[in-house]
C-alpha cells in the first residue's frame, strides 16, 4: 500500500495544470502583433508560467491545449475606431503559420485588427491540416477582400465564420464565393457591411448546412422575384441573375437587412421548386429586413413561413394601416418590429412602435399576446385611458424600449400601468420621455433578472433612495438629466454589486462623492457630471483599478489635481473639466510617481489653475487626447509635449502662454489642434511640418508673425485652418490650393497684402467627416438574453453611448456673427475669411467655381473691379460679404439666382446702376446691404433709375485702370464749391479782424490794377480779379 501510495504521488509531480510549454512560446512570439496598448501584458516571458491563465487565452480543462484566442481589438485600440474610407493606409497582412501550434484550438477571433489579407503561401488554407477543430473564425472590421476566399475554403471543420465589416465585393477575384460551398459544416456566415451584390445569394446555395445568413448593409437591389420555371429566381430592375437556394432547407436565420430591396413577388422566394417537388424554408425563425424599401404588401409575400418567431422589418416603407389578419399566419411570432416606418393604424388590436400610432399607457391592446416576449415602441404617442380601465396582461415581457414618446396633452405622465405586473425583465429603456414622480425603483425589485434601466430624460424629482436588499444582476444604471436632488445614496454599492455602468449626470446633487464607490470592484464607467458635488475626488475611487472612464465634469470639485491624474490607475479617459481645482502642477516631485500608462484622454479645462504647464505630462506616452483649455497657464509650451507621439488632439486655448509654438511638436498622429487666444509669438517655423494626419489648426488670436510657409502643402489631410487675428503678412500663398481637403480658411484680421489667388477657386470643399472626433460608440446590451440583443442592434442611432466626451469645435465668422459648429453640422460647414486685410486687385472669377462654399467673406480689403457674374454658381452660399472695398460696375443679375443666400453685403464700395431685382432671397435684404454707393439706385434704396438721376456710363476699362479710379464728378464740383467759399470767408475775416492785413491787401491790389493795365495778357482774368478785389473793399 505505502509502495503504491509513493507511485501515485510520483505521478501527481509528473503532472502540472501549465500550458504546454511550445504553445506559451508561439503565443509570445504573437505578442508582439497583438499588443496595442499592452493590452497582453500578462503574456509575460518567464519560463513555467501558466499560458491557460493568461488574457485572452482559454484551455482545455483536461489537456490543457490552448482551444480559444480572443485577439480582437490588440491590434488597434476600440476608441480607434474602423475607418473604411482610410483603413487600407493602416492594413497589415498577415502569417498564420503563427497558429499551427494551436493544434486543438476551436476558437479564434481577429475582429478589428486591421488585417489586410494574409501573406502569401501562409494563409489559412495552411491551417486546414493542422488546426483540424477549428469551428468558429471571427475576421470582422478588417480589411479583407475577395482574394482571402481560397484560402478560407479549406477551412472545412468551420461551424462559425464572421467577415462582416470588410471589403468583400463578391466579383473581384475568380470563383470567389464559390469556394465557400465547400465548408460544408457551416452553419453561421455573416458577411454583413461589405459590397456585396443579388448574385451572392446564388453562390450561398449549396450550404446545406447553413442556419444563419447575414447579409445587412450590402447593396441588394430591386426585385427579389420568383419565375416559375423549375430551377431560378430572376432579378429585374437590374439584370437576370439565378438564385438557386434550393439546398437552405436548414436555414433558421436570414438577415437582408441595409439593402435596398422592394419587393417579393409574393414568398415564393422561399419556396422553391426542385423537379417538381417543393421545398419550403420550413425551419426559418428569424428574418431581418430593416432597412429596405418595402411596403405593407410583404405581409402577404411571408405568410408561408409558419415557424418564425421573430420579423423585424424597421426602417421601410411601411404606410398607412396594417391589418392584424396579415400576421395570423404567424402563430409562433414572438417578436415584430415595425419602427421607424409612417404606418398610422394597426387594425384590430395592435399598435407597434416608432410610427405615429398611439399607444395607450395601460398596453391593454396587447394584453392577450401570451407569447409577447420583447416590446420596442419608440417614438410613438402615449394617450391617458380612463382612470376606471385596468387591465392584467398574460405576457411577461424580457425586453421594453419605449423611448421618446410623446403626449397629446404634454403633461407629465405616470409609467405605463402593465409595468407593475412584469417579473422577468431583463432590459428596460423608458429614456427622454415625460414620465414623473418618484424614480421607479419597484422595477429593480420586481425584476430580479434586470441588467439594463435606462430612465435618462425625464421628470423625476425628490432625492435618489434604493432599498437594501441585494440586487445582483443589474449590470447598468442611466437615471442621467431628470430632476433629482440631495446627495447620492451609499446604499447604491450595496445594493448593486456587480454594477459595471453607472449614470448619474445632469441632476441638482450635491455633497461629496460617496467614498463607498471605490469598493466596487466591477465598476468601469461612472458619470456624475454636470452636477453641483464638491469636495475632493476620493484617493480610493480612481486608484481602484476598475474604472476605465471617469466623468466628473461641471462640479464644484476642489483640491489638488495632480494626485488626482497620478494616481489614477487604470483609467483611460479622465474628465475633469468645469471645477474648481486649483494651484499648480509643476510642483511634483516625479521620483514618487509613475504616470499611468493606460491614460487616453484627460480633460481639466475650464478650472483655476495657473503656473506653467507641467512637463511631466510628456511621460504620459500612451496619452491620445488632451484638454487644458482655460485654466490660467502661463509660459511657454514645454519641449517634453513634443514627446507624446501618441497624441491626436491638443488643446491649451484660452489660456496665458507665450513664447514661440517649438519647432519639435510634430507628433505622428496629430489631427487637431487648438492653441487659440494665447500669447504665443514668432513665425511658424517647423511645428506641424509634414503633418500628414493634422485636420484642424487653430491659432486664431495669438502674435504670430512672418507669412504662411510654403511648406504649407505637406499638411495633406488639412480640413480647418484657422489663423485669424495675428500678424501675418505677405501674400496669400498659392500653395494652400493643394490642400484638396480644406473646407474651412479663416485669414482674417492679419495683414496679407497683394492679389487673392485664383487658384482657391479650385478647391472642391469637401463635406469632411474627419472634422468630428471620433468618439467611438456602444450600446447597453445584456449578457444572456439572445431576444434582446437583437432588438438592442436594431434600435435608432440615438441609443448609443460615446465612449469618449470630447468634441470637436469650430468657431468661425459668417452671417454678420460669430457662430460654433460642431457636430454633424460641421462635417458640412464650408467656408472662406479673407476679410480686414490689405489685399488688392480682383476677385478672380474662378471663386465662382466653390459650388459648395457656405460662407465667403472678402470684405475690409482693397479690392477694385467688377463683381464676377460667376458668383451665380455659388449654389450653396448663405454669407456673402464683399463691403469696405473699392469694388465699381453694376451687381450682376445674376445673383438672384442664388437661393440659399441668407446675408448679402456690398456695401460701401464705388458701385453703381440698378440693384438686383428684389425676388427669391433678394427681397428679404434691406438698405443696409447697399448703403455707401451713392450711385446705386432702386426701389428698396427710394432712388429712381432714372437717367437724370444716374451717372453716365463708365467704361470697364476705366474701372480695371488702378486701384484709385477715377474721381467722381458730382463729388469733385462739391468739395471745389465748398473749398471755393471757406478760402473766400477766411481772407474775408482776416482782413476784417488785422487792420495791418487790410492796407498791405489794398496796397496789393493797386499795384495789380496798375501792373495789369497794360498786359495784353489775360484781359478776363483781369476783369473778373478786379470784380472780386472790387467785392472785397466794397464789403470790408
Amino acid at each position: 500500500m505505502a509502495v503504491m501510495l509513493l507511485v501515485l504521488e510520483g505521478c501527481r509531480w509528473c503532472t502540472t495544470d501549465a500550458c504546454l510549454e511550445h504553445e506559451r512560446i508561439a503565443l509570445l512570439h504573437l505578442k508582439p502583433f497583438f499588443n496595442y496598448g499592452n493590452q497582453l501584458q500578462s503574456w509575460v516571458e518567464v519560463k513555467g508560467s501558466d499560458c491557460c491563465k493568461w488574457k485572452r487565452v482559454e484551455c482545455n480543462t483536461t489537456t490543457r491545449r490552448l482551444i480559444k484566442l480572443s485577439l480582437n481589438s490588440t491590434r488597434w485600440f476600440d476608441n480607434m475606431g474602423y475607418d473604411m474610407d482610410n483603413g487600407n493606409l493602416n492594413a497589415w497582412y498577415l502569417n498564420t503559420s503563427m497558429f499551427l501550434p494551436f493544434e486543438e484550438l476551436k476558437s479564434l477571433y481577429l475582429s478589428g485588427n486591421a488585417i489586410g489579407g494574409d501573406l502569401e503561401n501562409e494563409g489559412f488554407g495552411k491551417l486546414s491540416s493542422t488546426l483540424s477543430n477549428l469551428e468558429i473564425l471571427d475576421l470582422s472590421y478588417n480589411y479583407l477582400n475577395d482574394s482571402i476566399l481560397l484560402s478560407l475554403s479549406e477551412l472545412s471543420s468551420l461551424r462559425y465564420l464572421d467577415l462582416s465589416y470588410n471589403q468583400f465585393e463578391g466579383s473581384s477575384h475568380p470563383r470567389g464565393f464559390q469556394l465557400l460551398s465547400r465548408l460544408n459544416n457551416l452553419e453561421t456566415l455573416d458577411l454583413s457591411w461589405n459590397s456585396l451584390k443579388n448574385s451572392i445569394l446564388f453562390h450561398m446555395r449549396n450550404l446545406s448546412s447553413l442556419k444563419t445568413l447575414r447579409l445587412r448593409r450590402n447593396q441588394l437591389k430591386g426585385r427579389l422575384d420568383h419565375i416559375q420555371d423549375g430551377t431560378q429566381w430572376r432579378l429585374t430592375n437590374l439584370e437576370e441573375l439565378d438564385l438557386r437556394l434550393s439546398n437552405l432547407t436548414n436555414l433558421k436565420k436570414l438577415d437582408l437587412s441595409g439593402n435596398q430591396i422592394e419587393s417579393f413577388q409574393s414568398f415564393k422566394v422561399m419556396k422553391l421548386y426542385k423537379c417538381g417537388s417543393k421545398l419550403e424554408l420550413t425551419h426559418l425563425e428569424e428574418l431581418y429586413l430593416d432597412y429596405n424599401l418595402f411596403n405593407t404588401s410583404v405581409f402577404a409575400s411571408l405568410n408561408k413561413l409558419s415557424n418564425l418567431k421573430s420579423l423585424s422589418i424597421n426602417y421601410n416603407q411601411l404606410k398607412g394601416s396594417i391589418d392584424t389578419k396579415d400576421l395570423d399566419a404567424f402563430i409562433k411570432l414572438r417578436e415584430l418590429d415595425l419602427s421607424d416606418n409612417e404606418l398610422k393604424d394597426l387594425v384590430i388590436h395592435q399598435d407597434i412602435s416608432g410610427n405615429h400610432f398611439q399607444i395607450p399607457l395601460s398596453f391593454a391592446p396587447f394584453a392577450n399576446l401570451s407569447n409577447l416576449k420583447v416590446l420596442s415602441g419608440d417614438e410613438n404617442k402615449m394617450v391617458m385611458e380612463p382612470s376606471f380601465y385596468t387591465s392584467v396582461p398574460k405576457f411577461q415581457l424580457t425586453s421594453i424600449s419605449l423611448s421618446k414618446c410623446i403626449t397629446s396633452q404634454q403633461l407629465n405622465l405616470e409609467l405605463p400601468t402593465f409595468l407593475y405586473y412584469q417579473y422577468d425583465l431583463r432590459y428596460v429603456d423608458l429614456s427622454h420621455n415625460n414620465f414623473s414622480g418618484t424614480v421607479p425603483t419597484w422595477l429593480l425589485e420586481n425584476n430580479t433578472k434586470l441588467e439594463v434601466l435606462i430612465l435618462m430624460g425625464n421628470s423625476f424629482t425628490g432625492p435618489l433612495s434604493f432599498s437594501s436588499a441585494l440586487i445582483s444582476n443589474v449590470s447598468s444604471i442611466d437615471i442621467s438629466e431628470n430632476k433629482l436632488q440631495g446627495q447620492i445614496p451609499t446604499t447604491i454599492c450595496s445594493t448593486f454589486p456587480h454594477l459595471w455602468r453607472l449614470f448619474l449626470s445632469k441632476h441638482a446633487f450635491e455633497g461629496n462623492i460617496p467614498l463607498c464607490l471605490s469598493v466596487m470592484k466591477y465598476l468601469s464607467f461612472l458619470d456624475l457630471s454636470n452636477n453641483q458635488l464638491y469636495g475632493k475626488v476620493p484617493e480610493e475611487l480612481i486608484a481602484k483599478g476598475s474604472l476605465t472612464i471617469l466623468r466628473l465634469s461641471n462640479n464644484k470639485l476642489s483640491g489638488n489635481v495632480v494626485p488626482v491624474v497620478l494616481n489614477s490607475n487604470g483609467v483611460q479617459n479622465l474628465y475633469l473639466d468645469g471645477n474648481n481645482f486649483s494651484g499648480e502642477m509643476t510642483n511634483v516631485d516625479l521620483s514618487t510617481f509613475e504616470f499611468p500608462n493606460s491614460i487616453r484622454e484627460i480633460d481639466l479645462s475650464n478650472n483655476k489653475l495657473h503656473g506653467k504647464l507641467p512637463r511631466w505630462i510628456g511621460n504620459a506616452s500612451f496619452l491620445e487626447r488632451l484638454a487644458l483649455s482655460n485654466s490660467g497657464f502661463e509660459g511657454s509650451i514645454p519641449m517634453e509635449f513634443c514627446k507624446l507621439n501618441r497624441l491626436e488632439f491638443l488643446d491649451l486655448s484660452q489660456n496665458h502662454l507665450s513664447g514661440s509654438i517649438p519647432s519639435c511638436f510634430n507628433p505622428p498622429n496629430i489631427e487637431h489642434v487648438h492653441l487659440h487666444g494665447n500669447r504665443l509669438r514668432g513665425p511658424l517655423s517647423l511645428a506641424f511640418y509634414n503633418s500628414s494626419s493634422l485636420v484642424t489648426l487653430d491659432l486664431r488670436g495669438n502674435n504670430l508673425t512672418g507669412n504662411i510657409p510654403k511648406w504649407i502643402d505637406t499638411l495633406s489631410s488639412l480640413s480647418v485652418l484657422l489663423l485669424k487675428d495675428n500678424h501675418f503678412h505677405g501674400k496669400v500663398p498659392i500653395q494652400l490650393c493643394k490642400l484638396h481637403s480644406l473646407s474651412i480658411i479663416d485669414l482674417s484680421q492679419n495683414m496679407f497684402s497683394g492679389p487673392i489667388p485664383s487658384c482657391l477657386g479650385n478647391l472642391s470643399l469637401p463635406m469632411q467627416t474627419k472634422k468630428i472626433l471620433d468618439i467611438g460608440i456602444y450600446r447597453q446590451s445584456t449578457e444572456e438574453d439572445e431576444s434582446t440583443r437583437i432588438m438592442i442592434a436594431n434600435l435608432g442611432p440615438d441609443s448609443y453611448y460615446p465612449y469618449s466626451y470630447f468634441e470637436e469645435v469650430i468657431e468661425f465668422t459668417t452671417k454678420s456673427g460669430f457662430y460654433s459648429y460642431k457636430g454633424d453640422i460641421l462635417s458640412y460647414m464650408t467656408g472662406i475669411d479673407l476679410s480686414c486685410n490689405n489685399l488688392t486687385g480682383h476677385i478672380p472669377p474662378e471663386l465662382g467655381n466653390l459650388s459648395e462654399i457656405h460662407s465667403l467673406n472678402l470684405s475690409h480689403n482693397k479690392l477694385t473691379g467688377v463683381i464676377p457674374s460667376s458668383f451665380s454658381k455659388l449654389h450653396q452660399i448663405e454669407s456673402l460679404d464683399l463691403s469696405y472695398n473699392n469694388l465699381s460696375g453694376e451687381i450682376p443679375n445674376q445673383l438672384v439666382e442664388l437661393n440659399s443666400l441668407e446675408v448679402f453685403s456690398v456695401a460701401f464700395n464705388n458701385l453703381s446702376g440698378s440693384i438686383p431685382e428684389p425676388k427669391a432671397q433678394f427681397g428679404t435684404f434691406i438698405e443696409n446691404s447697399y448703403e455707401g454707393n451713392p450711385f446705386l439706385c432702386g426701389v428698396i434704396l427710394h432712388k429712381s433709375c432714372s437717367k437724370t438721376d444716374s451717372p453716365s456710363t463708365i467704361s470697364t476699362v476705366s474701372e480695371d485702370k488702378g486701384e484709385d479710379g477715377l474721381i467722381d464728378t458730382y463729388d469733385f464740383c462739391v468739395s471745389f464749391l465748398v473749398s471755393y467759399v471757406v478760402v473766400l470767408l477766411t481772407i474775408f475775416v482776416v482782413l476784417y479782424i488785422n487792420p495791418y492785413w487790410r492796407r498791405a491787401w489794398f496796397s496789393l491790389v493797386g499795384k495789380c490794377i496798375t501792373t495789369c493795365h497794360y498786359s495784353n495778357v489775360g484781359n478776363s482774368y483781369l476783369s473778373h480779379f478786379q470784380a472780386m478785389c472790387l467785392a472785397t473793399q466794397i464789403a470790408i
